[in-house]
């Protein structure tokens, strides 16, 4: 009788593990809705404006996936860098990558191995991180980047030109007032 009684409650339990998996593959069938969100964060939107500032003749993306930009053969491996992206990618204007941009905010710290692990998948393909801890300032964009501001080329001046180019122009003006006031004189004579 108890090997009876063991044997219904056994039964028993595994009809109710089956229901609720079942039930369970209903609920995971349930769409849920989607809603829009920004793409950049409030710490990455001045980032993503200083790099444009910086860098006005490169191209700057933002959260690029990993997939954009690398590739390898195998699952596992793709695996690594599947669902990674990074924070700016910034490209020459032949649209070629110049380097990825990382912004470690507050949301990285104890986050250093992920971050190291990603920064060798970018090398492995060819790329360089450069990674900032806040907004960088104009100049170490720059800096960073190897772009630096074109002089405005300022023409010499050569003051003996410059000297005579001034006395022309005071004899022409003063040629003007002479001739104006001979003519107001013949005028004056012939009235």
């Amino acid at each position: 009788m108890s090997t009876l009684l063991v044997l219904i409650v056994l039964i028993g339990v595994v009809v109710f593990v089956l229901a609720t998996l079942k039930g369970d593959k209903k609920a995971s069938k349930q769409r849920n809705p989607i809603k829009g969100k920004r793409i950049l964060t409030m710490n990455e939107q001045p980032t993503f404006f200083r790099l444009r500032e910086a860098l006005p003749e490169h191209i700057i993306l933002a959260q690029v996936a990993f997939s954009a930009f690398m590739t390898a053969k195998g699952f596992p491996t793709r695996n690594l860098f599947n669902r990674k992206a990074a924070d700016f990618v910034v490209l020459d204007k032949s649209l070629n990558i110049v380097a990825i941009v990382e912004l470690d905010d507050s949301s990285h710290i104890g986050k250093e191995d992920k971050d190291a692990d990603r920064d060798a998948l970018v090398a492995e393909a060819g790329f360089r991180v450069i990674r900032y801890k806040r907004t960088p300032d104009f100049a170490q964009v720059q800096k960073d980047f190897g772009v630096f501001p074109i002089a405005q080329s300022v023409p010499e001046s050569n003051p003996i030109k410059e000297s005579e180019e001034n006395l022309e122009k005071t004899k022409i003006i003063t040629d003007a007032f002479i001739f104006q006031s001979e003519l107001g004189e013949r005028k004056k004579l012939s009235e």
